[in-house]
């Protein structure tokens, strides 16, 4: 097959067969908890995060982008625990000033265009290497919900009698967002920042127009994210497209044919 016949193409097929899945379980959640503010500001740190590791003379931005990510998204939930504020406020202006701060060290001396294909990433520059993290990162991230779906569920659902329950809301909490905060951070450069947030929410939010119970709802979910991918790349491979907004447009197709089929329903 002509799609296959070049080792960056076999590359991007096996990361988008990793990647979406992962977004698939995480945006469940993500949706149900009402995060989607959470997981953007998250995109837009990464910004901050290479600024940092810039600063740092930190050769790797993924490993600075990963740093930051996760201390970002422990920060955010300590405030949030902390302020009567509202948390998409807290969220918004944490977002604001992150994305500010990244693009003013970044573009000091006009030196941003260097970093600009992080914006819609490029899901075809993906090494041998990097698909191993992303291994690594689904291995962990399926443990992880293995053992802890049950608690977060319960804490989706009813903080008070998870509480009662003798969870560790806060540590449960903070676990996972620091998955949320990998994810997104190792898959920014080949996402992009400004699509990460779409892909994750997408897909569920997809899911839950026509999901009868929770079985369905992360079956669909992965079912879509997966397609979404899959189909993207191939056309964006035929189509000489940017392969991120490729897979955002088929995602969000598939969001509309969904909402409609389930209001019919």
């Amino acid at each position: 097959m002509t799609l296959f016949q070049y080792d960056f193409m076999k590359y991007a097929f096996i990361a988008i067969l990793i990647i979406t899945p992962l977004f698939g379980i995480l945006g469940t959640m993500i949706v149900n908890n009402k995060m989607a503010f959470f997981s953007d500001a998250l995109g837009h740190s990464a910004l901050t995060g290479i600024a940092v590791g810039v600063i740092c003379g930190i050769g790797d931005t993924t490993l600075s982008m990963v740093i930051f990510g996760i201390a970002f998204a422990l920060l955010l939930n300590w405030i949030k625990s902390k302020s009567t504020a509202s948390t998409d406020t807290i969220i918004s202006v944490f977002s604001s000033c992150c994305i500010a701060i990244g693009l003013a060290i970044l573009s000091r001396g006009g030196n941003f265009s260097k970093y600009s294909s992080l914006l819609l990433g490029d899901v075809l520059s993906i090494t041998k290497r990097e698909i191993i993290y992303l291994l690594l990162i689904f291995s962990a991230t399926i443990v992880f919900w293995f053992f802890c779906y049950n608690r977060l569920q319960a804490i989706s659902l009813h903080r008070t009698l998870a509480k009662s329950r003798q969870f560790k809301i806060a540590g449960i909490e903070n676990l996972f967002s620091v998955f949320i905060a990998l994810v997104v951070m190792l898959s920014i450069k080949w996402v992009g920042i400004l699509l990460i947030n779409a892909l994750l929410i997408l897909p569920a939010a997809s899911s839950r127009n026509i999901s009868e119970n929770v079985r369905e709802y992360h079956l669909f979910s992965v079912i879509f994210s997966v397609f979404s991918g899959i189909l993207g790349l191939v056309i964006s491979y035929f189509t000489n497209m940017a392969t991120g907004p490729m897979i955002v447009v088929i995602a969000s197709v598939i969001f509309f044919a969904t909402y409609f089929y389930g209001r019919n329903r």
